[in-house]
């Protein structure tokens, strides 16, 4: 039989409650237990006193005989002191996965495009300016030509 150290859920629904229990690793979660070691209210808040009570000597007691805790269970036993815990290193844990890292590629695909499409707008807007610009320019001068040749004309 392998004993572990797990929580037993209790309280309403939405009110979480649970009791820290030793247990046949076999049995349901709030089910039968062997012996309950402490209480865990999530809903107090974090520097309270009272969110977290437990039996050490127990505890240390069911860990000597070769109980295992729970992910959570074992948290609360290296707060408490009665077992080091090994601190865990996932270095993916932030990274998203393949089908946000496909969206994502998709999303600077596309505005890369719309980035293209604008620039090329903007210099057609700008091109035929600098056309309009250029003819209007030259028709001045052609203008200019003309009443100077006009004076020319009328000077001879």
């Amino acid at each position: 039989m392998s004993v572990s150290i797990r929580l037993s859920r209790g309280g309403a629904k939405k009110r979480p409650y649970y009791r820290i229990v030793v247990a046949d690793s076999r049995a349901s979660r709030d089910g039968k237990y062997l012996e309950q070691i402490g209480t865990y209210n999530p809903m107090l808040p974090k520097d309270s006193g009272e969110r977290v009570k437990l039996n050490e000597d127990r505890a240390r007691h069911w860990l000597s005989v070769g109980a295992q805790p729970s992910d959570r269970v074992a948290r609360f036993l290296d707060a408490a002191g009665v077992k080091e815990r090994a601190a865990r290193n996932n270095p993916k844990k932030g990274e998203p996965g393949e089908a946000a890292k496909e969206r994502a590629e998709e999303k600077a695909a596309k505005a890369a495009e719309a980035e293209e499409a604008r620039k090329a707008a903007e210099e057609e807007a700008n091109a035929p300016a600098q056309t309009e610009e250029a003819t209007a320019d030259e028709g001045a001068a052609a203008e200019d030509a003309e009443t100077a040749g006009e004076a020319e004309a009328k000077a001879e």
